[in-house]
């Protein structure tokens, strides 16, 4: 049924994700890297104040190709919060104050295991860092990547960026929104060749070793906000100003853009250098 079904032009076969020991074999003598894939569930979205209520973290070993070589085993830790969920968190998580009472993260293991990373990924780092970097100040300064957002996956076949959308279109699908499943998910994605033959995993660590930078509008005239917001632009509410982030290689147009168009010989731009131990933060 299921072959009858791949071959016919009206229909797609998705297949459940089930845990996996590796994706390749290993080239004897051939170096390899170390990656941590991890997710959180929180409280809610603010990360001064809401915490993290599940953490999921699960070690992979890659090669020069980006080839994911060997899995370990997923590490999952809930914490209590010491504060009532709100019922929306319960619905989406499927996590109750009952499952976290008492519990906590095991600080030495989960740091142990982010300090031996060569890279962490998180499919929406942006959002994932600063809860584990609160949490765990001890990692804060490694290197991480976010799957989502640093790749282009429209240039790379697919549309949309949504972990599990993505994952239907590699064919597979998966419980979503508990932390274990969604990093199981994010090591598959990340094993999956795009259309030039090359893994996930090679294009983002291509795009996570390149330096990008912060590029902040100070001072910049009140009247140039509309050009600043229409070319991609945030207002920094606490610090005042516009900022986006840019490339290298867009960093020297950028310049040249700011200078003619917002600054016209009054003051100057910052550009804020990024490596990938400050990305995401």
């Amino acid at each position: 049924m299921i072959a009858e079904l791949d071959g016919h032009p009206d229909f797609k076969v998705l297949r459940k994700l089930r845990p996996v020991a590796a994706f390749h074999q290993a080239d004897p003598g051939a170096g390899s890297r170390i990656g941590v894939a991890i997710d959180v569930e929180t409280t809610g979205l603010d990360r001064e104040v809401d915490r993290i209520i599940e953490l999921a973290a699960q070690r992979f070993r890659f090669d020069v190709r980006g080839r994911v070589i060997q899995v370990g085993l997923p590490r999952v830790w809930r914490e209590d919060p010491g504060i009532p969920l709100d019922p929306k968190i319960t619905k989406l998580t499927g996590l109750t104050d009952s499952d976290l009472a008492g519990q906590a993260i095991d600080e030495a293991a989960a740091v142990e295991i982010l300090s031996s990373a060569d890279i962490i990924i998180a499919h929406n780092a942006a959002f994932d860092r600063p809860f584990v970097d609160r949490r765990l100040p001890a990692v804060a300064g490694q290197p991480w990547a976010c799957s989502m957002a640093e790749l282009d996956w429209l240039e790379l076949g697919f549309d949309g960026r949504a972990l599990a959308h993505l994952l239907s279109q590699c064919g597979w699908f998966y419980d979503g929104h508990r932390a274990e499943n969604d990093i199981l998910a994010l090591i598959y994605l990340l094993s999956h060749a795009a259309p030039d033959g090359e893994t996930i995993l090679s294009h983002l660590v291509t795009c996570s070793q390149k330096m990008t930078y912060q590029v902040n509008a100070i001072d910049a005239p009140f009247d140039a906000k509309d050009r600043l917001k229409s070319r991609g632009y945030r207002w920094n509410a606490e610090m005042r100003f516009w900022w986006r982030a840019v490339s290298e290689e867009e960093s020297e147009p950028e310049r040249t853009w700011l200078m003619s168009e917002v600054y016209a010989g009054y003051g100057e731009p910052a550009f804020i250098p990024i490596s990938a131990h400050e990305r995401h933060r």
